[in-house]
């Protein structure tokens, strides 16, 4: 008989957490990171300009107190946990993308789109190994920021959050590694395939939380004991496509509602609702909100070239008419290091 492991909300506290203190005179500040496929190519772009800008070169996460991030933000956001800068994590897809979306074209290429009917894009040992070579064997317990990380838990379809031990409740997940948390955030449907994690079938954090701001606002709330006037955000994003449901999807069916374009407005809506609670809990002015401008020619999850010759001049530029505003919210002075909770 094949073993059925427990709902991960079976273990959930029936009572509210006991708040951890916190300084009256220390913002908490939150960096928070979209998904997109290759467009991380973005955030962690402009993350690195403000790095070169702002910081001398210094580890963009010395200056946050927790850092959020779904599939490719889940990358970035464990990336910088591990100790690296926001520049190193650019090479991960400069240096690497190539390889976990090779293009298609030619022959070959066809015949990948024909597969993609019924198969997923891409291979995910590729996404694997790079992966491993990043990020080794390092634990969620050797992370040196708070983490908080998206996915989703298929067979028993429920959203399962990974996080640091930064709360003595949180001991589920101290052993888990970096790589396998990373790929379990990133197996967006139809791109790669599910994971399997002894029993557990983990998809794309993205299906639900694609943009994770509120994921890590309500963990700080629920843990730590600081007003919520006191939480500062940075929130990026990877870029949306113009969206409008126009007269054929109105009176329309599943060819006008196919996959993409409903995945597209659920995403859409997500991101738009969680920003907005996010300015409703905490006061707007306290939330910086950074995306590419919507387009109607947007980039695909999986276009390595485009991504690399358009996002990086775009951050650029979001970094020159931005970066000093950030730099006053979130730079003035390095976050406390991170001290894990013990083990039970």
């Amino acid at each position: 008989m094949n073993y059925i492991p427990p709902r991960r909300s079976d273990g959930t506290l029936q009572t509210a957490r006991l708040k951890q203190p916190w300084p009256q005179d220390r913002p908490f500040r939150i960096l928070s990171i979209d998904g997109g496929g290759i467009r991380g190519v973005f955030p962690a772009a402009y993350l690195a300009e403000l790095e070169r800008r702002f910081l001398a070169g210094r580890p963009i996460s010395d200056y946050f107190d927790m850092v959020a991030g779904t599939s490719t933000g889940g990358i970035i956001a464990l990336a910088l946990a591990h100790g690296m800068t926001a520049s190193e994590a650019l090479k991960i897809y400069s240096e690497r993308g190539a390889r976990i979306f090779p293009p298609m074209r030619g022959i070959s290429g066809l015949r990948r789109a024909l597969r993609w009917i019924s198969k997923p894009k891409h291979n995910q040992n590729v996404l694997k190994d790079e992966l491993l070579q990043v990020f080794g064997d390092a634990f969620l317990d050797d992370a040196k920021a708070r983490l908080v990380v998206p996915s989703f838990e298929g067979l028993h379809g429920e959203p399962f959050i990974y996080k640091t031990p930064h709360h003595p409740d949180y001991q589920n997940d101290r052993h888990k590694k970096f790589a396998h948390v990373a790929l379990h955030t990133t197996a967006a449907p139809s791109y790669f395939p599910a994971v399997d994690d002894d029993g557990y079938v983990m998809i794309d954090g993205g299906i639900w939380a694609n943009n994770p701001i509120m994921n890590a606002v309500v963990d700080v709330l629920a843990c730590f004991d600081v007003p919520r006037e006191n939480m500062r955000v940075l929130s990026i994003g990877t870029g949306t496509s113009t969206f409008t449901v126009d007269a054929d999807a109105q009176k329309g069916g599943v060819a006008q509602w196919a996959f993409m374009r409903s995945f597209n407005a659920a995403a859409r809506a997500q991101s738009k609702n969680a920003l907005g609670q996010a300015f409703l809990l905490l006061g707007k002015p306290n939330v910086v909100r950074i995306d590419p401008p919507e387009t109607d020619r947007p980039i695909a999850m999986d276009d390595v070239d485009r991504s690399l010759r358009e996002l990086p001049e775009m951050a650029r530029s979001l970094a020159e008419g931005s970066g000093h505003h950030v730099n006053g919210k979130f730079f003035q002075e390095p976050v406390q290091a991170f001290i894990r909770c013990p083990k039970r």
